[in-house]
């Protein structure tokens, strides 16, 4: 492993950024928002900013990376320089030392893919770099583990892992063989975090308050009082049947007050009487019922809303369709679920019951939730870096780019052998002269003297 590999798990919310050690442990890995806000009073807030402001109010947000693909490298550029360049930042390297592993979503364009190794080369000149799957560093982790207390730590990737990655602009099933993901199995549901906040903030704006231009208060509400149903007719019926005093499902997420700093937060739900008899209170309250589970039901769902897809469960038997029948079961029996959508309450217990009755019955059907999913994936691509024989074959160097170019890298990065008795790369004469006779910018990177 390089003096100092740097790990960057690319997120469309986050960004889960650390250095590489011998025991990597989430307590390495960093969360730095990915997106660009302009608050009401017309600031610009990049990135780590957001963790300094107090009013999110009408706050507007600009994210580079848009349906799970980076596309914005002018606005992405702002957030590295200020998380990875500035001497305060708890991630600050010096790219011309330093190796860089980044993750990216399942079939990204080649075109976003070549512009990101130019980026990486040519603007931030990395010594070395392997661009992945972010689902298929998931194997390196020590997932036995998360089935049993008494399992054997692993040391190379699990043989066979299906990983449902369910983040911010989508959700990925994607079932990986001997560290590496079955590409013609990968399947993918339009529906991710960000489509779930902008359902609730339809609802909640149509029911009580006006919340359109609080996409920031709504993620909050969002994470704090959302579960998956186990009995989704059951508790719809529960809602439609109980008066809302009788009803456990009901909440009251009493509002954030930006002035006075007092932040939101939920609590049992109180009746208009009682409101009347604690007497008058400045407190806004925004009542949720059934919202709370029919927001994250479209996971599982999306016709609900018009999408004609399938469910996560039904995504899963379709993936396994195109493995080979060997590995199905094993596959079945190994399934690990990450994403900020995975920690919704009751989401796990909810995917192996609508999942058991497609699956064979002979087959085991088991999930596991790590204890962060946020950054398992991070975490996975720390243990890969420690791989050194690994890295060896899929990592490139800055010296190798830009002696035979994108072609060569892409290829090297994949795993085919290109170095040593592969067949030869040929470069188009278009790249060629493009790398060749390329018109640098000037260097933000100063070296060190």
């Amino acid at each position: 492993m390089p003096p100092r590999t740097l790990i960057i798990d690319n997120g469309s919310y986050t960004i889960k950024a650390g250095f590489a050690t011998k025991n990597p442990s989430y307590n390495d890995c960093h969360l730095i928002p990915n997106c660009i806000a302009r608050s009401r009073d017309r600031r610009s807030l990049v990135g780590t900013q957001l963790e300094s402001c107090r009013d999110f109010g009408g706050m507007a947000f600009r994210r580079p990376v848009e349906k799970g693909y980076l596309v914005n490298w002018e606005a992405e550029k702002e957030i590295w320089d200020r998380a990875f360049l500035d001497a305060d930042s708890a991630v600050h390297c010096d790219p011309h030392s330093a190796s860089l592993v980044l993750t990216e979503a399942p079939n990204a364009p080649l075109s976003l893919q070549n512009n990101c190794d130019q980026m990486v080369f040519e603007e931030y000149e990395f010594s070395s770099y392997l661009r992945c799957v972010a689902p298929s560093v998931i194997p390196w982790n020590d997932i036995p583990s998360l089935f049993s207390l008494n399992a054997t730590p692993q040391i190379k990737p699990a043989e066979a892992a299906l990983v449902i990655d369910t983040g911010f602009s989508h959700t990925h099933i994607v079932p990986t063989l001997f560290g590496a993901p079955w590409n013609s199995a990968v399947r993918r549901i339009d529906i991710g975090g960000k489509f779930l906040t902008n359902y609730l903030k339809e609802l909640v704006s149509l029911r009580t308050w006006n919340m359109m231009e609080e996409p920031y208060l709504i993620s909050q509400v969002k994470e704090v009082v959302c579960f998956v149903s186990t009995d989704f007719s059951k508790d719809l019926e529960k809602c439609k049947r109980l008066r809302t005093s009788q009803n456990d499902i009901v909440l009251d997420y009493v509002l954030p007050d930006y002035n006075t700093g007092k932040g939101g937060y939920a609590r049992p739900h109180i009746g208009k009487s009682k409101e009347k008899e604690k007497g008058p209170d400045e407190e806004q309250v925004m009542v949720l019922a059934n919202e709370r589970f029919t927001v994250p039901e479209l996971l599982f769902n999306p016709a609900d809303v018009g999408l004609k897809q399938a469910g996560v469960a039904e995504c899963v038997i379709q993936s396994l369709e195109m493995v080979p029948e060997r590995y199905r079961p094993i596959l079945l029996s190994n399934i690990v679920l990450t994403g900020g959508n995975a920690a919704i309450r009751g989401f796990k217990e909810r995917f192996e019951l609508e999942l058991r009755p497609l699956a064979p019955c002979e087959a085991t059907v088991r999930a596991a939730v790590p204890e962060d999913p946020v950054k398992y994936t991070w975490l996975g691509a720390a243990r890969m870096a420690l791989d050194e024989e690994f890295m060896k074959k899929r990592r490139v160097t800055k010296k190798e780019y830009m002696e035979h170019g994108l072609v060569w890298t892409q290829k090297t990065m994949a795993g085919e052998d290109v170095r040593g008795g592969g067949d030869t790369v040929k470069e188009t004469s278009v790249e060629k002269d493009r790398r060749e006779n390329r018109s640098h910018k000037k260097r933000r990177i100063s070296e060190a003297t």
